[in-house]
């Protein structure tokens, strides 16, 4: 299974170069299923491989002009302060039996499991459906109240520090709708706030886990090279029919992980 655990990760970092998220919602599935990691101590290592390659592929949009520093810091004031609370402090008071009931028990591999899924249903439907609504072409960062932006950067960074995931399919939206920031420039963006947020929540979990780090950061650079494979890639394969195919996938892998979690363990 680990032959397909190396596999998984660099389409993590293929699928981050292509289509600027999404892969990272597979991160933690990869280190349970296949590396076989508890959920918690997979959603650490998720946090640190999504940050290392977010920051990788923010760098490269940045040399490109396609990441707006100014939105990045206002996003992720809130993001990284609630994410590193998250990590620091609220994961290490969640019991591992939560409750009970009528004899089948809530732990919490399985709150955080089932949470992951659907999160990846919610992410699976955002890369499906169909958007007409047409990017625009200039920025306006005057356009949006600070305390929108504030909730929208904890909402991000409470995902963050549960699940591990870098919430791309909500940070890319908000920059496009909320910041009127055309396509390009939202991803380079949205991977600077993944890697400061992932990084962070990462920091606060230092002290928590026993991190095997030869494994972490081999892991992190077959995530790397993919990060760079997908980007040469997206200057030919439609990035917009490649999004919603990864969002089927995600959609089933949402599905499965459910039924796995609450109807086949016994």
């Amino acid at each position: 299974m680990e032959r397909f655990g190396y596999v998984a990760s660099a389409l993590v970092g293929i699928s981050l170069g292509l289509i600027g998220g999404g892969g990272s919602i597979l991160t933690v599935p990869v280190m349970v299923y296949l590396f076989g990691l508890h959920p918690l101590l997979a959603t650490s290592y998720s946090l640190f491989i999504v940050g290392s390659t977010s920051l990788v592929g923010a760098i490269n949009n940045y040399r490109k002009g396609l990441v707006n520093i100014r939105a990045a810091l206002y996003f992720g004031a809130a993001s990284i302060i609630t994410v590193f609370i998250t990590r620091k402090f609220l994961i290490p008071l969640i019991p591992k039996n939560i409750v009970t009931i009528g004899g089948f028990t809530i732990t919490e591999s399985l709150l955080t499991m089932v949470l992951f899924a659907v999160l990846m249903l919610l992410a699976s439907v955002n890369m499906i459906k169909d958007r007409r609504e047409k990017a625009p072409e200039k920025e306006c960062m005057d356009c949006v109240r600070f305390f929108k932006l504030v909730g929208y950067g904890v909402l991000i960074g409470l995902i963050t520090g549960l699940l591990g995931a870098g919430g791309g399919f909500l940070l890319i939206p908000a920059l496009v709708f909320l910041i009127k920031m055309p396509m390009k420039r939202a991803v380079g963006t949205s991977l600077l706030i993944i890697a400061l947020n992932s990084l962070m929540g990462f920091a606060g979990d230092i002290g928590h886990f026993q991190i095997n780090w030869s494994f972490l950061i081999f892991i992190s650079l077959i995530a790397i090279a993919g990060i760079f494979v997908g980007g040469l890639l997206s200057k030919k394969i439609p990035g917009e029919k490649l999004k919603k195919g990864f969002g089927w996938f995600v959609l089933i892998m949402g599905i499965y992980i459910i039924v796995k979690e609450v109807f086949l363990k016994s």
